[in-house]
C-alpha cells in the first residue's frame, strides 16, 4: 500500500473512530489529510472503495495483532485469533461493522479467512470440512465481536462468556475432526 493512500485510510478510520461512520464523507476525509476531495480519488476512488479500504487495513490491523511466532497448538492460536477479532472491534467501534457488511476488499481482506483455514488444517479438519467450518467460525467471530459494540448482543455480554463460547469453538472443531 502506497505511502499517501495509507495516510488516507488512517485518517478516514481515525474519523469513523471519533464521529462514526456516518460522519465518514470524502469531503471530511480530505480535510484531515489537507487535500480537496477531488484529489483522494486517485488514491481511494470514490467512497465505496474507500470504505473497502477501511475494510482492507482493519484486516491488515488484525493480522498485524496476531503476527509472531506461530503457537504450534492449534487451540490456542484459535483462542488467540478469537480474542483479537473482539480486540479489533473494541479498537474500532464504528468500523469494524464493516467486515460483516462489505465484502473482502483486497488481498489482505482475506486474511482473517486465510489463518482460520490455516487453524483448521493444523486440528485435523478434512480438507472439504475446512471452508465451511471456517466461514462459521468467521461468521460466529465477526457476528459476536459486532453484537458486543453495536449493543446488539441481548443481556450484557462478560469476558467469560466470550471465552466459554472460544471453548465451545475448539470442542466443536474437536468434534469435527474425530467425526470423520
Amino acid at each position: 500500500m502506497d505511502d499517501k493512500r495509507r495516510l488516507i485510510l488512517d485518517q478516514a478510520l481515525a474519523l469513523v473512530d471519533e464521529r462514526g461512520l456516518a460522519a465518514m464523507s470524502m469531503r471530511a476525509v480530505a480535510e484531515r489529510v489537507g487535500l480537496t476531495s477531488m484529489a483522494l480519488y486517485p488514491y481511494v476512488g470514490g467512497k465505496d472503495a474507500l470504505l473497502d479500504g477501511l475494510v482492507d487495513l482493519l484486516h491488515l490491523e488484525l493480522g498485524s495483532a496476531v503476527d509472531g511466532p506461530a503457537d504450534p497448538d492449534w487451540r490456542t492460536r484459535l483462542r488467540a485469533l478469537g480474542r483479537a477479532v473482539r480486540q479489533l472491534a473494541y479498537a474500532h467501534p464504528g468500523a469494524f461493522p464493516l467486515l460483516l457488511n462489505r465484502s473482502s476488499a483486497g488481498a489482505s481482506a482475506s486474511w482473517l479467512t486465510a489463518a482460520l483455514r490455516g487453524i483448521l488444517h493444523d486440528a485435523g479438519v478434512p480438507a472439504g470440512r475446512v471452508p465451511g467450518l471456517a466461514r462459521m467460525i468467521c461468521a460466529f467471530l465477526l457476528g459476536y465481536a459486532t453484537g458486543e459494540v453495536t449493543g446488539g448482543l441481548p443481556g450484557g455480554s462478560e469476558v467469560d462468556d466470550f471465552e466459554a463460547d472460544l471453548t465451545d469453538l475448539v470442542r466443536l472443531v474437536e468434534v469435527t475432526v474425530r467425526a470423520d
